[in-house]
């Protein structure tokens, strides 16, 4: 990438303090919401200004692009979470490496994440994707089989996996009610799991991105994920 820095560190006070406010709004506290700095694609320097800037949590979607940051960044005290889809025979890639994964959607994966984890003495923070839209070109679980999948989940008896809450993606184009509608869907969903399967299993709603961050927040986000309007827009070279 070439071109000047963008002020990696005056966009993140900008997103904070929208987060300051969307949160009030909701009756919340900004404390209570994970920024996720999402840093795909985005070379090492423009993580080096965010971390000067105060950011901690970082978010990848690819092992391919992560690996080299995480072994250059290990100076570094971060948090990382992986967001993206992830294959089962990638699955060796994320524990020791990542605390966090957003896109658990099959038992074949948890078996394998928890198999890894137990190898590296590791522990793993897990969401549930759900495809709230039903959007065919996303990836995630139906909102009708979540409750049968979060039972075996449950049932499978992981020691090193601790499930954490639900993780969406929007459907592509969609208007702001239907935003909305999307995000409050996914709050009802969480809030029933909640009910049904123990608060402490569900005490994350990980939803909201650079364009409906303040909207995922407002209907109970409590971890955001972030890329562009902190770093710029992707470069113009990574994979689509």
């Amino acid at each position: 990438m070439t071109g000047t820095l963008p002020d990696i560190a005056a966009n993140l006070e900008r997103i904070r303090e929208q987060i300051r406010v969307a949160a009030r709004a909701g009756g919340r506290s900004a404390e209570d919401i994970r920024l996720v700095a999402v840093s795909k694609y985005m070379p090492e320097v423009y993580l080096r200004e965010a971390i000067r800037a105060g950011q901690r949590i970082f978010g990848e979607n690819t092992v391919q692009d992560a690996r080299g940051k995480l072994a250059s960044l290990q100076d570094q005290d971060i948090e990382w979470h992986f967001i993206g889809h992830l294959q089962t025979n990638k699955a060796k890639y994320i524990p020791g490496s990542f605390t966090w994964i957003h896109t658990l959607d099959s038992l074949k994966l948890a078996d394998r994440l928890e198999r890894h984890c137990l190898a590296r003495q590791a522990r793993l923070n897990i969401l549930v994707q759900v495809n709230i839209s039903g959007d065919p070109g996303k990836h995630g679980l139906p909102a009708d089989d979540l409750f049968g999948f979060i039972e075996q989940l449950l049932a499978a008896g992981h020691t090193r996996l601790s499930l954490r809450g639900l993780m969406t993606i929007g459907q592509r184009g969609a208007t702001t009610a239907e935003r909305q509608r999307e995000f409050a869907a996914m709050r009802q969903l969480s809030t029933a799991c909640a009910t049904r399967f123990g608060e402490s299993c569900f005490s994350e709603l990980s939803m909201g991105m650079s364009g409906d961050f303040e909207l995922a927040i407002r209907e109970g986000a409590s971890i955001v994920r972030v890329g562009s309007a902190i770093f710029g827009p992707r470069p113009q070279h990574s994979p689509v």
